[in-house]
């Protein structure tokens, strides 16, 4: 084998540490030759939003200065993956492919082609797990069907052998005296330009394996203690924010695993949100349709309602619910959102108006940097009621309340919605409901500098559940 080169496929796991694939590749001794796919031409695919494709860039821009570290090159080309990879196999005479797994349905199919062609012509294809703490189909019932709830699934994933130690990024790789041509990053045009709406993207964010690292030290140093309870809170800065660095695979659950001392309780609700990512890869694998389809078919008759204007208002946060429109403009100025804040933004899509929940899992889809098929797919069925152990439809979330309660001076929502700031707290999450001299007083004409409510919270909720009777009677 090594007196041919072998491929290191690059996919969903942009980094050098801790990638299992990249060991055998190493270990193989045979010349590398480090190669990312933009894959957006395969018809089946959900071919990344604009918020990941931004991230993507500055990702592989930071993977390729890495690789160069160490004697590598990293290539790059655009098109349909199960060709571009046959092809560039025998244009070089390489003796084997290696790449680590993706769980996506479409990968799933595509990688079992690519596998097929390339032994078909003699070569050696390689895939290991290094982005999950289980593969899918490890984790089992007593009958050996797969979860449906997630209590069970993760107290069953902490009884399961250890997770294995992270290995350590290789320190050089061996490069083949010829290189194959390829394309420039530049060209591929992924950063917004006319309008660059990420432009605020860069003080939020860092891509990249360094990113992510710097990102898990800073957690781990001043925001797991108190991650318990304050997670819940968006008007602090208490969550990890390694979301994207996972999605990207610039950081790895067993990282994560390892990383945090294991029987306090900010550590382990920490890593029960790593078993809930788990579990939606569980679950996309198991119903490869859930991002289409309700994984509850009595939701197949819901009578959902077309509402372009009020899915619009909602999409730039102006619904006239301040916590609502908070979430929506802080998801729109840094490409992600508070946890806390999607559910009630969720639901208020969902429930107060009505619409289906596949339009917000597409609108997070195009624009959240995290932005994750099995993630997305089943929060979104969850908020909905209409996923494996969901909240029930009838669990409105009232956007009042959950303001007052979890943004309780208003901290947040005065971030993103400055048009409201002067508001007194007492006001702040129902504008409409303050004194007009106190709406004078805080320069708030509504209606007109800020909008008054689409639709009236009680009257939704009774509109919601009606709707709900009708597919439990069917």
């Amino acid at each position: 084998m090594a007196d041919n080169p072998v491929i290191f496929w690059f996919r969903q796991d942009l980094r050098l540490t801790d990638s299992p694939a990249l060991v055998e590749a190493v270990e193989s001794g045979a010349p590398i030759i480090p190669l990312y796919i933009l894959d957006d031409a395969t018809p089946e695919t959900w071919s990344m939003g604009g918020a990941s494709r931004w991230w993507l860039h500055r990702s592989l821009e930071s993977l390729g200065k890495s690789l160069e570290k160490i004697g590598a090159r990293l290539l790059l080309r655009r098109g349909r993956a199960a060709e571009i990879i046959p092809q560039l196999t025998e244009e070089i005479e390489a003796s084997a492919v290696f790449w680590n797994r993706c769980y996506e349905p479409y990968a799933i199919a595509r990688d079992t082609r690519i596998k097929k062609s390339l032994t078909d012509r003699g070569a050696d294809a390689r895939s290991c797990n290094a982005s999950l703490l289980f593969e899918p189909w490890e984790i089992a019932t007593r009958s050996g069907g797969p979860y449906k709830v997630f209590t069970p699934f993760w107290r069953a994933c902490l009884n399961a052998a250890p997770r294995p130690e992270p290995v350590p990024a290789p320190e050089s790789l061996a490069a083949p005296e010829a290189r194959p041509a390829g394309d420039r990053l530049e060209d591929w045009k992924l950063l917004p330009t006319n309008p660059d709406w990420a432009k605020e993207f860069r003080d939020d964010w860092t891509p990249g394996e360094a990113g992510a690292q710097a990102r898990l030290a800073d957690f781990l140093e001043h925001r797991l203690t108190g991650y318990a309870d304050g997670r819940d809170r968006p008007d602090r800065s208490q969550t990890s924010r390694l979301s994207p660095h996972l999605h990207f695979g610039e950081i790895g659950p067993r990282q994560l695993w390892h990383a945090v001392d294991r029987g306090r309780p900010e550590s382990d609700k920490f890593l029960s949100e790593i078993g809930w990512r788990e579990f939606c890869h569980h679950l996309l694998f198991h119903c490869p349709s859930m991002p289409s389809d309700n994984l509850r078919p009595a939701f197949d008759s819901f009578p959902w309602r077309e509402d372009p204007a009020g899915l619009r208002t909602w999409q730039r946060g102006m619904t006239g619910y301040p916590i609502v429109d908070a979430g929506m403009r802080e998801l729109w100025r840094t490409g992600w959102m508070h946890n806390r804040v999607r559910m009630i933004a969720a639901s208020f899509l969902i429930k107060d108006l009505l619409i289906d929940w596949r339009e917000g899992e597409r609108w997070f889809w195009n624009t959240l940097v995290d932005a994750d098929l099995a993630n997305n797919a089943a929060g979104w069925q969850w908020v909905a009621g209409s996923g494996a152990d969901a909240a029930p439809f009838f669990r409105i979330f009232n956007p009042v309340a959950q303001g007052e309660k979890f943004d309780p001076d208003g901290a947040y929502v005065r971030r993103y919605v400055p048009e409201i700031a002067d508001l007194p707290d007492r006001w702040i999450h129902r504008p409409w409901e303050a004194p007009e001299a106190v709406l004078s007083e805080a320069g708030i004409q509504l209606g007109t500098t800020y909008p008054m409510p689409v639709v009236d919270h009680k009257t939704a909720r009774r509109r919601a559940l009606d709707a709900f009777r009708e597919i439990k009677s069917d």
